[in-house]
């Protein structure tokens, strides 16, 4: 398909810059290797070298590549986030441990009413009141994932002022007196990004995401949140351990 079909919405930087990713992630560019020139790779996707350019250049931004005056574009060492999925489970820990920097964006923050499944999940009434918070956690400048969270509106008010300001689930919950919590429930799938997630995580629409459902409890066991993330699949591999 000519990349300058955009029946999609989908910018040809962006369509690209997966394009070289997914090659980095797959091993078909290694690390140290030079990727070939601008216009190579224009006419391999079908656009014009400005649109090369943009997506050449926030490779670069991510670290995913670095260019090299009069010699070209490399491959920097990369691989994907090792991410453990245990009972306690925190992205600012696995992504500072793993030498990246932890970022957390709100995307919004609106007033929800608890259907019966996440009223189940939380402990609550069919109908409660809950706050929803959308956002995305990133590793540099790198998106990882975008994350729905659902949280008590009695027991946590204006969580998404906090969280807004916090840029953190463990320093909301922190906030409101919790001090520690662990995983209660973890259900990974397999899905493709939607249009709104694709461009979040700056990815090309059809790529794939591992989607994580899970709830966290307190130490006494009484539900606080229920998240729905969805993870960029070529960005991270799960590591499932029993503790």
């Amino acid at each position: 398909m000519s990349m300058q079909d955009s029946a999609y919405g989908v910018a040809l930087w962006r369509q690209v810059a997966d394009g070289i990713e997914r090659g980095i992630a797959d091993g078909t560019f290694a690390a140290g290797e030079r990727l070939p020139g601008e216009t190579e790779i224009a006419e391999t996707y079908r656009v014009n070298r400005h649109t090369v350019r943009r997506a050449l250049a926030t490779l670069a931004e991510r670290g995913l590549v670095r260019a090299e005056r009069g010699s070209g574009t490399y491959v920097e060492a990369h691989r994907r986030l090792a991410y453990p999925l245990r009972s306690r489970t925190r992205f600012s820990e696995i992504v500072g441990d793993s030498g990246h920097e932890p970022r957390g964006q709100l995307i919004e923050a609106t007033d929800d009413i608890a259907t019966r499944d996440l009223a189940r999940e939380l402990g609550l009434k069919t109908g409660a009141p809950l706050i929803r918070i959308e956002s995305v956690r990133l590793a540099d400048r790198t998106p990882i994932c975008v994350s729905t969270t659902w949280l008590s509106a009695e027991r946590f008010p204006d969580a998404g002022d906090v969280f807004a300001s916090t840029r953190s689930m463990t320093k909301l919950l922190a906030h409101y007196g919790v001090r520690d919590y662990r995983r209660a429930s973890t259900k990974i799938t397999a899905a493709i990004a939607d249009a709104t997630d694709a461009t979040h995580l700056d990815l090309a629409l059809g790529r794939p995401v591992l989607v994580v459902d899970a709830t966290d409890v307190d130490t006494a066991g009484k539900p606080l949140v229920t998240k729905r993330a969805r993870f960029a699949a070529e960005r991270v591999e799960f590591l499932v351990e029993n503790s």
